[in-house]
């Protein structure tokens, strides 16, 4: 399991962009064919989900606007191992980027808008996201051990599912949205 911590500052996509990515949607599952990269000969993992949360803001006499992404990359994801077992964890490394996601929204929209402060208020929220996010991508597969517990791996496709379904408010991010 591997993910991106950055903010993308640059706007507009190009076609390598969408070729390489794959939005989270809510009723477009990961497949194997999405996993295109080269599988790390060491590596005693099944396969490896690499995601990306990012973010876009901008500011000014107007107030504060946002855009937020949270991708699967094909590119960096590979798989040793095919079967549905597998496959439905690492689904669950991307609906685990999904849930920061919406938490990174909950909380810009939250925020309360300060033109002297903006840059460091925004960094210091995206950077507690993240590491909430770090944190929690580990725990799942120490907890799973990367899924060969059965058993701690139902458990946590249920908690993830009701995270999903609890922050159903904060699942339409793509579009900026302004605050002040």
């Amino acid at each position: 399991m591997r993910f991106f911590l950055g903010v993308c500052l640059i706007l507009g996509l190009s076609s390598f962009v969408s070729n390489q990515f794959i939005d989270w949607r809510p009723n477009q599952k990961l497949s194997w064919k999405d996993f295109m990269g080269k599988p790390v000969a060491n590596s005693g993992n099944a396969a490896l989900t690499s995601t990306h949360i990012s973010f876009e803001y901008g500011y000014g006499s107007n107030g504060f606007s946002y855009s937020i992404t949270c991708r699967f990359d094909k590119k960096q994801s590979w798989v040793k191992i095919k079967n549905d077992y597998v496959l439905a964890h690492e689904q669950a490394h991307f609906d685990i980027a999904e849930i920061h996601a919406r938490k990174l929204k909950k909380a810009l929209s939250a925020y309360d808008y300060n033109p002297k402060t903006v840059k460091a208020d925004v960094n210091k929220i995206y950077e507690t996201i993240m590491k909430e996010h770090h944190a929690m991508q580990q725990l799942y597969d120490k907890q799973t051990d990367h899924s060969r517990n059965k058993d701690q791996q139902e458990i946590w496709l249920l908690k993830i599912a009701d995270m999903l379904t609890g922050s159903l408010a904060y699942a339409n991010y793509q579009e900026i949205v302004s605050g002040n």
